[in-house]
């Protein structure tokens, strides 16, 4: 059971964070876990997403990257017809949908025993990178807790 959030107190202290909480809100109330996955942190900005989808080939499957969201959605076209006495792999189509922190790319996919592996990297731009910034007063006298250099006498 899922009740409703009040995140209005946390607006008060955060600035930016607005997407998060809406993320929250609006997260799915029933979870589908087909096709099952796996998310992997390689170091601090590398991450692999593997998807189990056995039965699927490179053209059954397709992988979209939109700004902050990775869509991987497969669908098997009908082969020849075929008389199944059991049919135990799980085919049918089905999409599943990553949301992404910003700055997030997709480097690479590939196929391999049933698994579709996706590669991702977080690259910030430099110009979004932390980085210090001095303070300086307007009359050049230093900076609190900076000691001046001694004077030299004439």
């Amino acid at each position: 059971m899922r009740t409703a959030s009040d995140f209005s107190p946390l607006y008060r202290s955060s600035i930016g964070f607005d997407r998060i909480f809406n993320l929250l809100e609006n997260a799915p109330q029933t979870v589908d876990s087909w096709p099952p996955y796996d998310i992997e942190r390689s170091d601090g900005h590398s991450y692999r997403v593997t998807i189990a989808v056995a039965g699927f080939s490179e053209d059954d499957l397709d992988i979209s990257h939109e700004p902050n969201l990775l869509i991987v959605s497969g669908e098997r076209k009908e082969q020849d017809k075929v008389e199944y006495l059991h049919r135990g792999l799980s085919v049918r189509p089905f999409t599943r949908r990553f949301e992404l922190a910003d700055h997030m790319t997709v480097t690479g996919a590939s196929l391999n025993n049933g698994l579709l592996t996706i590669d991702l990297v977080r690259e910030v731009p430099e110009e979004m990178k932390p980085r210090r910034i001095t303070i300086t007063r307007e009359d050049g006298a230093p900076k609190a807790g900076q000691v001046e250099k001694p004077k030299q006498a004439a």
